[in-house]
């Protein structure tokens, strides 16, 4: 795997981005579209959204917002089906928190689906949640890392 991460500066490639998380999650996972958008898919100075490219072809993406003073929040993270199992789900992460540590920020937290915790744990992050909840009608687990 050789793929090249692409911090999101234009459009074109939000909408990459955007069309990875239409397959994984509104098609694959039945979240509905309109839960699934909201006010951080856009560029701007309050949202990080990376992009991975592997051989010109668009695999995963996941974006990082402000949480509180010193965290941040990953979110939307998507790999493409084909593309699973492979790494880029972890190179993906690994550069959501490269950003957010030159932001300043001292914590990762992020919203894991219970059936993806197990991916999580080993790159550090540790269930915080008393208990799993169900987001747009998946259980998940909150989780934290200290960056």
């Amino acid at each position: 795997m050789a793929a090249e991460i692409v911090r999101v500066t234009t459009e074109e490639q939000l909408q990459l981005g955007l069309d990875i998380r239409m397959k994984v999650f509104v098609e694959e996972q039945k979240v509905p579209a309109e839960e699934e958008m909201d006010e951080y898919d856009v560029i701007g100075s309050n949202v990080h959204h990376i992009l991975l490219i592997d051989e010109g072809i668009p695999v995963a993406t996941g974006r990082l917002i402000y949480y509180k003073s010193d965290a941040a929040k990953m979110q939307r993270v998507a790999v493409m089906k084909d593309y699973r199992s492979k790494g880029y789900g972890r190179v993906l992460l690994l550069a959501l928190e490269e950003i957010a540590r030159e932001l300043g920020l001292e914590t990762s937290i992020l919203d894991g689906q219970c059936q993806a915790e197990p991916f999580y744990a080993k790159l550090g992050y540790e269930v915080i949640s008393t208990e799993p909840f169900y987001d747009a009608g998946i259980l998940h687990v909150r989780m934290q890392k200290a960056l």
